[in-house]
């Protein structure tokens, strides 16, 4: 048995164990998804899942508090699917393993889930339990949240009778977001010309890894490194002796800041000892640039057998040049909310292989016309050089509402429970809760959760105390929902 499961509070950690022990990566939610659809059968629990994959979850006021305010909890059932280069691990198939690492739980190298399955392991805990007070409850798992939040998009209004709204997927314990960024998916896709590689020229791969990477909304105000900026630096660096690329990639998930990236160069035989004593200076000053956010950067360089052919050297500084001023990272701080960042970017991912070329972007802005302006800029840039491009999966901000009652009961609670008060705050990643609420605009919405470290990569841990203190919250806030 895994020793999470004597953590507390139990019946979260029992519930988050059932989780972890079934893969649930996003777009392959089907066993998870009916593993909750059992869950509530073995307990009658009236229950639908709807034309997109969405759960509906419906249970009885308890005894007494028929007559409060229904209350709707919310997780999403996904998870980013991120590992290490030397993990094996099939996302598809193979369990997560957690494990207890002093205050923390974290995976085994690879991403552990916590955002969101603790909010949904709470959120069943309270299903499952027969001695936690509550008024009419409701609880909506929703599917795909992480790659393009399609479930909440394809959620249809008119089914659900509550109107306090309690998303559970956030990653501060303390901290209560009334506000999130809206974002888009950008996807550019072009081709190149291709050459042979050049008579006289060895064929070397430089890799880039040891990044810390991180959520692209949530750890974007940390600037760290990504590593195909990284990438395309070191290869345009290395363009005066010559240099001609065969391929590029870096990135895997459009909203996780890229961590690895790798590339195939062709060097001049006669310029090799000088472009790798170059490789040698240059990865020396990235480590150097970035020795505060990202410490365990490496860079390495292998000899290569062979190469079918090199990108045209005008294609070649066209791309590279282009992926070099792609905007990434803070672009505007907020003016009304200090400290937060207002629109950024973030370069996910990055293909160049084979005659084709694919980059995917995603902007998030806390102002929708803010975010609109940077995924134009983003579309002008690549279709210069020549791509199609298109968006996907756009979803709005969440503008915070004012003298919202459910933020004052989530405020009264905390500030009961622990004798301080929670922190209000605006979150720059995406939440649901903006595209829910335009479908259900009398819900008055707040969110919480506990704390989780560097979600969207395999550091991804979450803080074993503020599980409890999320979990007492969200019991405190039920049982003390107000009258209809």
């Amino acid at each position: 048995m895994n020793e999470i499961r004597n953590l507390y509070p139990q019946s979260v950690w029992q519930q988050f164990d059932d989780i972890c022990a079934i893969p649930h990566p996003s777009h392959h939610e089907d066993m998870l998804r009916d593993h909750i659809v059992a869950f509530c059968i073995e307990r009658s629990l009236d229950h639908e899942v709807d034309a997109i994959g969405n759960i509906i979850i419906r249970k009885p006021a308890t005894a007494g508090m028929e007559d409060r305010r229904g209350v709707i909890l919310q997780a999403h059932m996904d998870m980013v699917p991120e590992k290490n280069s030397d993990k094996e691990h099939d996302f598809t198939k193979d369990p997560i393993e957690p494990v207890i690492d002093g205050e923390w739980v974290r995976a085994n190298n690879t991403t552990l889930g916590a955002d969101n399955g603790i909010g949904l392991a709470a959120a069943m805990a309270v299903l499952a339990a027969d001695d936690v007070p509550h008024g009419p409850l409701e609880v909506l798992v929703t599917t795909n949240e992480e790659d393009g939040m399609s479930g909440a998009q394809g959620l249809k209004p008119g089914l659900f009778k509550g109107d306090i709204f309690l998303n559970l997927d956030t990653e501060e314990e303390g901290e209560v977001y009334v506000g999130c960024a809206g974002g888009v998916r950008i996807v550019s896709k072009g081709t190149y010309a291709k050459e042979a590689v050049p008579a006289g020229h060895a064929l070397r791969a430089i890799n880039i890894k040891g990044l810390n990477g991180g959520h692209s909304g949530c750890d974007i105000h940390l600037y760290r490194a990504n590593a195909i900026k990284l990438m395309v630096r070191t290869v345009k660096a290395l363009e005066v002796f010559g240099a001609r690329l065969v391929n590029l990639q870096g990135g895997k998930l459009f909203n996780a800041i890229p961590r690895e990236a790798d590339a195939v160069i062709a060097l001049p035989e006669d310029k090799l000892a000088e472009a790798e004593a170059k490789l040698d200076s240059f990865a020396a000053e990235l480590c150097n640039e970035y020795q505060a956010v990202d410490a365990g950067l490496t860079l390495s360089v292998a000899a290569v057998e062979s190469a079918d052919s090199v990108l045209s050297l005008a294609d070649q500084r066209k791309w590279l040049d282009a992926l070099h001023v792609c905007p990434n990272g803070v672009i505007r701080m907020s003016d009304a909310i200090e400290g937060v960042v207002e629109t950024s970017a973030n370069l996910g991912v990055a293909k160049i292989e084979n005659g084709e070329i694919q980059v995917q972007v995603l902007p998030r802005s806390l102002v929708d016309s803010a975010c609109d302006d940077t995924r134009d800029s983003v579309k002008g840039l690549f279709t210069l050089a020549g791509a199609e491009v298109s968006f996907h999966d756009g979803y709005p901000g969440w503008q915070p509402i004012a003298n919202s009652a459910v933020q004052q009961l989530v405020q009264d609670v905390y500030r009961k429970l622990f004798n301080k008060d929670a922190q209000f705050k605006v979150i720059h990643a995406g939440l649901e809760c903006g595209t829910l609420g335009k479908k259900y605009p009398n819900w008055d919405m707040a969110s919480f959760g506990p704390t989780i470290k560097f979600p969207h990569s395999p550091a991804e841990k979450t803080e074993i105390t503020s599980v409890g203190h999320f979990w007492q919250l969200m019991l405190a806030v039920l049982a003390e929902t107000p009258v209809a």
